[in-house]
C-alpha cells in the first residue's frame, strides 16, 4: 500500500480516468457519496481486523468503539465493495472520505481485483489504519474486542451496530471473513 500522497497523482493509467475506493468496513453498506458503480473486489495479502479504535463514530474518547482496518497476510484476501466515481467528483468525494477518516486512518492507493473483471487489476483508493495513529488499538483476544464492541457507542451509533452490518454487507457480496464472522458469533450467538 502506497501512502496518502502516492495516491493522489496516480489512481490509473489515465489521470482523467475513474476513480475506484474501496470499501471494507462502513463504506461497505453505507458509503455517503455518489458513484457510477458498484462490484465486490478484493485486496490480495491482506487481512481485515477489529484493531482500529474510534473515537469520532463507534465510540468516543475514553471508551473507544473497534473499528476494521487492513494488515498484511500474505495467506489472506480481504473483500469488500469497490465503487467507482467519475473523475469530476472524484476531489469532492476524496475530500468528503478525508473528513470522514480522520480518526487516523489514511488515504493509501491500492491495487484492486474486481469481480467479474478478468485478471488485470484496477488502481484504487483504500482508508487504512496503520500502527502507531493515535487511536491504533491492535491485537487483542476476540473476547475482549467482542465487550468492547458490546459496550461501545458513538455519533454513528453502536459500535454492535457497525460489527453486524459489517457481517452482513460480507454475506451480501459472499465474502467469507473468519476473524469478522467469529466476532459476530460472540456478540449475537450461533
Amino acid at each position: 500500500m502506497a501512502s496518502r500522497g502516492d495516491a493522489t497523482g496516480s489512481l490509473g493509467e489515465d489521470p482523467d480516468g475513474p476513480l475506484w475506493i474501496f470499501g471494507y468496513g462502513s463504506l461497505m453498506w453505507r458509503p455517503g457519496f455518489g458513484f457510477a458503480e458498484r462490484r465486490p473486489g478484493c485486496l490480495p495479502g491482506l487481512a481485515r481486523r477489529f484493531w482500529q479504535g474510534s473515537t469520532d463514530h463507534r465510540g468516543r474518547p475514553g471508551a473507544p468503539g473497534r473499528v476494521v482496518t487492513l494488515v498484511r497476510d500474505a495467506g489472506e484476501q480481504c473483500w469488500g465493495v469497490a465503487f467507482r466515481i467519475d473523475p469530476g467528483r472524484a476531489p469532492q468525494v476524496l475530500g468528503e472520505l478525508d473528513h470522514r477518516e480522520r480518526g487516523g486512518f489514511e488515504r493509501c492507493a491500492v491495487e484492486l481485483r474486481l469481480s467479474g473483471g478478468g485478471a488485470a487489476p484496477v488502481r484504487g483508493v483504500a482508508y487504512v489504519a496503520r500502527e502507531g495513529n493515535p487511536n491504533y488499538l491492535g491485537p487483542a483476544p476476540l473476547e475482549t474486542v467482542a465487550e468492547q464492541v458490546r459496550r461501545a457507542r458513538g455519533p454513528s451509533g453502536t459500535n454492535l451496530e457497525y460489527a453486524i452490518e459489517l457481517a452482513r454487507a460480507l454475506r451480501e457480496i459472499d465474502a467469507d471473513d473468519a476473524h469478522v464472522f467469529a466476532l459476530e458469533r460472540l456478540l449475537v450467538g450461533g
